[in-house]
Order: C-alpha cells, then structure tokens, then sequence
C-alpha cells in the first residue's frame, strides 16, 4: 500500500530544493505556501466560472503557478535550472488583461464581492493573489529568489483577476456602469 505520508516533517522541517531541512515557518515555504495557496483559489474559481474563456485562462495560470512554485522552493543558485516566469509571460499576462478590459465596462461605485458565485471567487483568488506578491516580495528582498518577472507576474495577475471578475459579472447580467469601482490595489 502507498502512503501519502512520511513522518518525516513532525520535526517541524521539512525538504527543498537545497542543501539540509528549513523550518516549515521559513519564509521560502510562507511564499511557497501563498503561491499554492493562489493557485487553489484558482481552481476554486475555474470550477465556478460560467465563462469559458474565464475557464482557459485560469487553468494556463494554474500551470504558470506549478512551475513558478518550483523556482521559488530551490536555492537560489539552483532556480535558473526550473524558471518558466519571464518577462513573455508577464507580457502575455498584461496581454490577456487589456484584451478583457476591452470586453467590460469600469464600474462606477465599489463592488461587493459574491454577487455571483464565479465573480466572488475571482475576487478571492485577486486577494489571495495579492498576499502571495506580499510573500514573494518579502522572499526577494532577503534574497531568497532572484527572477524579478516573478513579482511582476504576481502583480499583474491580481489586475487580470479584477477584470475576470468584471467579466464574470457581466457575463451574468450582475454588473452595469452604473456599478462601483473596486480597488483593484493597482
């Protein structure tokens, strides 16, 4: 029979792509943990997304997601070995999100999330996102990785979810321009 546990982790440290055991507490697995943890909510939002193009994007994110947890549990001097997160990716981002942008009117007032299922888990994937790039940066600035196109894609993820989200409204009929604007945390 196959285990899908060790044991090996009750010490409170666990394995990475380096030398020795980290702290599970370490701040590479605090980002490591925030990535997974955004990638999730995008699952979360693909399942209840009524749009499919919504559907695409998110599963390609997803995927981008994947191999950028890769990059961020190696060592530094190991990373370039796995980067997938480059400047294309974060042009492609920037791409996707003025081609939607194109699709949906700003709202005019706030909105609150949860107007639809899919709009409402967009908005927490956005928040999710956002503390992920928080985590990251934090890692970055210690030192911990050093592709710089990461945090840029982080970044411009959380304003492709403000406007999936928006286009997940619409594709509802939930939004009009009359609608508040959100921070987007731009």
């Amino acid at each position: 029979m196959i285990h899908f546990f060790t044991g090996k982790g009750d010490d409170g440290l666990t394995t990475w792509i380096g030398r020795g055991r980290l702290k599970k507490y370490d701040l590479r697995f605090e980002a490591l943990g925030s990535v997974d943890e955004a990638s999730a909510s995008l699952g979360v939002a693909r399942s209840l997304s009524s749009t499919p193009m919504i559907k695409d994007l998110l599963l390609q994110i997803q995927r981008d997601l994947s191999s950028m947890m890769t990059e961020v549990a190696c060592d530094p001097d190991q990373a370039g070995r796995f980067r997938t997160i480059t400047a294309e990716k974060v042009t492609w981002l920037e791409e996707q999100t003025d081609a939607v942008t194109q699709m949906v009117e700003p709202p005019k007032s706030f909105l609150m999330s949860g107007d639809t299922a899919g709009g409402g888990a967009l908005d927490l994937a956005r928040a999710v996102i956002r503390r992920a790039e928080r985590r990251v940066i934090e890692l970055a600035d210690s030192g911990g990785i050093q592709n710089p196109d990461i945090v840029a894609y982080l970044n411009r993820l959380s304003s492709l979810m403000f406007v999936l989200e928006l286009l997940e409204l619409k594709t509802a009929g939930q939004i009009s321009p009359s609608q508040a604007v959100k921070h987007s945390d731009k």
